[in-house]
């Protein structure tokens, strides 16, 4: 019976000491807040127990590695923001430059348009002109001498060159006599000087 009594008591101290030494090591820890009590024993152990600034410290630092990455996210993103606007400034420089080609180019046909119209309008001129000229020629052709003179003399002296000239190529065309010595000899003799000295100056004039 004493033994039995003996153990027990022994048991009884064991848990104690186990109790006090798992409240010990969580304060120590810092788990638990029992250093006012415990004190005496860490001056007699010489241990210095975890405090709560340091756990403090701790608890902190997590937040201070969420900052950063916090902040090389928003420096990636910047950096990102910042290559998608040099992309865009690059885009709208080569729509404004295609612009300004697609303007030269536009501006060209205009330009060759209004060449090829100008062109058009001469060869139309021209062929009008011709046909005017073959008309008058083939007219006078037919007439009397004097009559033919007359008109021709009532005209410019362009249109007489023009006339003339057309006369002679009808006459070459067909095989005939030209009338144009005659009615120059039937002109007065100043008008048909001056005539024959534009038509040396000026061969052609059509």
């Amino acid at each position: 019976m004493g033994k039995a009594l003996g153990k027990t008591i022994v048991l009884l101290i064991l848990i104690v000491i186990l109790i006090i030494g798992g409240l010990l090591w969580f304060d120590f820890l810092g788990v638990i807040n029992m250093k006012g009590t415990f004190s005496p024993v860490y001056r007699l152990l010489g241990l210095a127990p975890q405090t709560s600034s340091a756990v403090t410290n701790v608890q902190q630092l997590n937040p201070n590695l969420d900052q950063d990455r916090i902040d090389k996210q928003r420096q990636a993103l910047a950096l990102q923001q910042q290559e998608l606007d040099q992309r865009e400034s690059a885009i709208v420089t080569a729509e404004q430059q295609n612009e300004l080609l697609a303007q030269e180019l536009a501006d060209r046909e205009r330009a060759q348009a209004e060449r090829e119209k100008m062109f058009s309008n001469t060869v139309q001129r021209y062929d009008a002109k011709e046909v005017n000229v073959e008309q008058i020629a083939a007219n006078l052709n037919g007439m009397p001498p004097a009559n033919a003179v007359g008109i021709l003399v009532a005209m410019d002296d362009q249109i007489v060159i023009d006339v003339l000239r057309k006369c002679d190529e009808i006459a070459a065309r067909d095989g005939s006599y030209s009338l144009v010595a005659y009615w120059l000899s039937l002109m007065p003799a100043e008008r048909a000087a001056e005539i024959q000295r534009k038509m040396i100056n000026k061969p052609n004039s059509l």
